[in-house]
């Protein structure tokens, strides 16, 4: 790595922190805008901008986590639950990232990129369904109560284990494979499933997410190429928006949004498929 090649992307840090902070304050991936960018505009190939998307995502999201843990918006019975299974499946679809043919990877990668953002537009409609046709008739089960850090209080169920694992199994490989879908899984079930507050949710997705990308970035770390010409100006700025998300969180339209983010990720899913095709 020459000094010379490292300054040539120093414009990685101010997109980086833009990503950071719209990532954190969402409870969306980081990497689903960063593998894609590391693969067409800073031209690493499919493996490197997966893993590079995997290790920045790492830095950011665990600055992110330290603050919804002094925020005191997580609900640790949950992280635990589901780190059981989203670490082994992760760490699985990492290996299966590096193993398989670079085209194949694009494609998938591609294709993946769409997938996702039909799930998401699908789940920006549930939401507002969920909203509309809210009750408060009582629930039935357990009652969380979770006292954030600026005194709000929540109460919530949370969702049967067992779905949400296999959920969060699903989700964790496919963040291995192309590293991105387990926050967007996490944070949807928690919602639409569990009824649990935004707030909550977020700050509990992320959480997990941070422990599970430790050891799928690591794969790709030991067994991999790491691009580390670009990550040493990503990583920066990625801890830099980590300490604005999480303090936004909430104030920004989730709905339009997430609306907005998904017409972004079809576009980029297209174009990923398109360059694959005719490269």
């Amino acid at each position: 790595m020459e000094l010379s090649e490292v300054l040539s992307v120093w414009w990685v840090y101010p997109f980086s922190v833009a990503v950071a902070t719209l990532a954190l304050s969402s409870g969306i991936s980081g990497a689903l805008f960063f593998a894609p960018f590391f693969l067409l505009v800073v031209d690493l190939t499919p493996a490197q901008a997966i893993g590079g998307g995997l290790m920045t995502e790492l830095f950011g999201t665990f600055f992110g986590t330290m603050n919804y843990i002094r925020q005191k918006v997580v609900d640790f019975t949950t992280v635990k639950a589901l780190l059981i299974v989203t670490i082994p499946f992760a760490m699985a679809g990492s290996g299966l990232a590096l193993a398989i043919d670079a085209g194949a990877l694009q494609a998938v990668f591609g294709v993946a990129l769409i997938i996702l953002a039909a799930f998401m537009l699908w789940t920006n409609l549930r939401r507002v369904e969920t909203v509309v046709g809210a009750t408060t008739a009582p629930a039935t089960g357990h009652v969380t109560v979770v006292q954030a850090r600026d005194g709000r209080e929540y109460r919530y169920v949370r969702p049967s284990r067992g779905i949400s694992q296999a959920l969060g199994s699903f989700g964790a490989f496919i963040t291995g494979l192309m590293s991105s879908g387990l926050p967007e899984i996490n944070t949807t079930q928690l919602v639409l499933r569990g009824r649990i507050p935004p707030r909550i949710a977020v700050g509990t997705s992320i959480t997990i997410l941070t422990v599970t990308v430790f050891f799928a970035a690591g794969i790709h770390a030991i067994a991999g190429e790491p691009a580390w010409h670009v990550v040493v100006w990503s990583i920066p700025g990625v801890i830099t928006g980590a300490q604005i998300g999480p303090r936004i969180q909430g104030k920004i339209p989730a709905a339009i949004a997430e609306r907005m983010l998904a017409t972004v990720f079809v576009a980029v899913g297209i174009l990923v498929i398109a360059v694959q095709i005719f490269d």
